[in-house]
């Protein structure tokens, strides 16, 4: 808990700040929202949205938008877009269909309940220079202190780590669902967990 009061003391903007950060074949809009405190540099998140991007495979070259806010403005897009009450950790906003993707064991089934393997979709040709927009990723930073603090984090919500790397994970996380992973199917979770356990232990070592 002392941990967490010292994160929220340190650099928190006082107006919006929008960075767009050039991690070649990716570019990743970072904005983060009034009072959001730092837990991580702005270059280090985009490093974790590039990294995820490399594995995933989406079309490039490509943008991406990660808006970093607060429990209450989850609140609202979870109420909005899922039809839930109350603020989540992580929400994404693809923009392509999970078949534009590489086929991978976290795609889920396609109709009809059969396994099967997801065709590459045709995506709209853009001019020279300029970048499909894969979709945004919003995370509440307030839950990944929360939870860091309180002993919820991880992907089991009882693992008690640096709010920092509860940030990551989410922004992982939350990238992978933009490019069409999920984790509806106890298969499919199982893919994407072990799958972001390894960008995760590949940071760390970078």
């Amino acid at each position: 808990m002392v941990a967490a009061r010292r994160v929220r003391a340190r650099q928190v903007p006082t107006l919006a700040e929008s960075r767009s950060i050039y991690l070649p074949p990716w570019r990743v809009d970072v904005t983060v929202r009034p009072g959001i405190p730092r837990l991580l540099p702005l270059a280090e998140l985009a490093r974790t949205v590039a990294r995820a991007l490399d594995a995933a495979g989406p079309p490039r070259p490509a943008s991406l938008g990660l808006i970093l806010a607060d429990d209450r403005e989850l609140a609202g897009l979870n109420a909005t877009h899922m039809g839930v009450d109350g603020p989540t950790d992580v929400l994404s906003f693809p923009l392509l269909p999970p078949q534009t993707f590489p086929a991978h064991h976290g795609a889920g089934r396609p109709a009809g309940g059969s396994p099967g393997r997801p065709t590459a979709a045709t995506v709209f040709p853009l001019p020279p220079g300029v970048r499909t927009h894969l979709g945004d990723v919003v995370v509440s930073v307030e839950r990944a202190v929360a939870q860091a603090a309180g002993g919820r984090g991880g992907w089991t919500g009882d693992l008690r780590w640096a709010p920092a790397d509860e940030l990551r994970l989410l922004v992982t996380h939350g990238v992978l669902h933009v490019c069409g992973w999920d984790h509806a199917e106890p298969a499919e979770e199982a893919a994407m967990r072990a799958f972001e356990a390894r960008l995760l232990r590949a940071a760390s070592a970078s």
